[in-house]
């Protein structure tokens, strides 16, 4: 399981959150110009509330007929998402991915976000590993 701390993947990382009551138009034009594929989503306190990505642009909105020009972000985002510690091994939200079918974890310390993870960051050496460590589970799987 690739081991590399999840604070060594996200260290030069600048976050991207606003606030629920954005619309998807505004959020998705963030997330275009920040070059990213997800907008984490806080409260006043700066506490994470949520998460939208683009998969939720497209089936969410898009692929459903709603107008991303009304629609809130509290209408269509992931409240209370999945999460990990920034101290946790890169392997441990590569399986929460894999495992949820999801492709962003935000990493979060005392409940606000300090960075996210998406399954592009596994690209390289972490990605070869855990490609070999789902085949042996499945092989393990098979052989029970």
């Amino acid at each position: 399981m690739p081991t590399r701390k999840i604070s060594e993947v996200i260290h030069q990382q600048s976050i991207l959150t606003t606030s629920s009551g954005i619309t998807v138009r505004e959020a998705c034009r963030l997330m275009v110009d920040n070059r990213v594929g997800s907008i984490m989503i806080v409260d006043g306190d700066g506490a994470l509330m949520g998460i939208f990505t683009e998969r939720d642009a497209l089936s969410r909105v898009l692929a459903a007929g709603i107008d991303p020009d009304s629609v809130r972000l509290e209408t269509v985002m992931t409240a209370e998402p999945a999460t990990i510690d920034p101290s946790r091994p890169l392997g441990h939200a590569l399986h929460l991915m894999y495992d949820n079918g999801f492709r962003h974890v935000p990493v979060v310390e005392n409940g606000r976000p300090v960075g996210m993870i998406s399954a592009r960051d596994a690209l390289g050496p972490e990605m070869v590993a855990f490609e070999e460590e789902l085949q042996q589970r499945e092989m393990i799987t098979e052989l029970l």
